[in-house]
């Protein structure tokens, strides 16, 4: 079995090989194509960091499979798997605004084990493993106390699809009134990193994919924090809430009732 510790280890030291270059990139690197639509950006930053992520991890761990946001698939024979986004935010990213990542996450025989995001514009390194707790920048973090869901600061993003966006955007006119507040920072990695600093309260979205919530959700567990679907399941992505425990039920029961999860 491969430790949990060392796997965060390897992902903190190959993300800070990568985050200068990206640091050094940002707002001068033009958009190559899209993707699932005319908002979901790809640039040429985006194929590096992911080669340069595969490649040093597989020079560490060669037998590891990989599964990134650019299309790099590797089944692996040891039971590790890594799953990377190797620029969330793309668009901020592009335009040269902080809240872009580098998303590194470990599973071991499916399951999450040891996360890594590191903001390059702001210099912060959040880290985990299963049973070691969470830190940013070496020190450790925990989610909020929070309870009170009129009092919650919840961060949120929306789908590249415009039909998508006009239902959350129906949704989260009814979700406003009930919270403190509302937060958009562009990435899912960066809110979840978020939720597990206590940065934010909660944080909610539909339609991410397992890149773009690998790392976060052992950086939330690990902060005492909640990660899964309305019903508190494990996810994929297809709907994602992390909150606190204290807050997690009342916040669920809100966005059922707005069919968040239909969105």
């Amino acid at each position: 079995m491969a430790d949990p510790t060392t796997l965060r280890d390897l992902a903190l030291e190959v993300a800070r090989a990568v985050a200068p270059e990206l640091r050094r990139l940002a707002g001068k690197t033009p958009v190559e194509r899209t993707k699932s639509s005319a908002t979901d950006l790809v640039t040429s930053a985006d194929r590096w960091s992911e080669l340069e992520i595969v490649s040093r991890l597989l020079d560490a761990r060669p037998d590891d499979g990989i599964l990134g946001e650019e299309q790099t698939s590797l089944p692996g024979t040891s039971g590790v798997r890594w799953i990377i986004d190797p620029i969330d935010a793309t668009t901020n990213f592009v335009y040269g605004l902080a809240g872009y990542s580098i998303s590194i996450g470990a599973e071991v025989d499916g399951e999450p084990t040891a996360g890594v995001i590191v903001d390059p514009a702001l210099g912060h390194e959040f880290a985990a493993a299963r049973g070691a707790g969470s830190t940013c920048n070496g020190e450790p973090i925990r989610v909020s106390d929070q309870v009170e869901l009129s009092q919650a600061l919840v961060a949120t993003g929306f789908g590249y699809h415009p039909d998508r966006r006009r239902r959350q955007a129906a949704g989260l006119v009814e979700v406003i009134p009930r919270i403190r507040d509302i937060r958009r920072g562009g990435g899912a990695a960066m809110d979840l990193a978020n939720v597990a600093a206590g940065r934010v309260d909660a944080f909610y979205e539909r339609g991410l994919n397992p890149w773009d919530i690998a790392a976060g959700t052992v950086l939330v567990r690990e902060a005492g924090g909640t990660v899964g679907d309305l019903d508190g399941n494990p996810t994929d992505g297809d709907f994602v809430l992390a909150a606190p425990p204290g807050l997690r039920d009342a916040l669920a029961e809100l966005l059922r009732s707005v069919e968040a999860d239909r969105a």
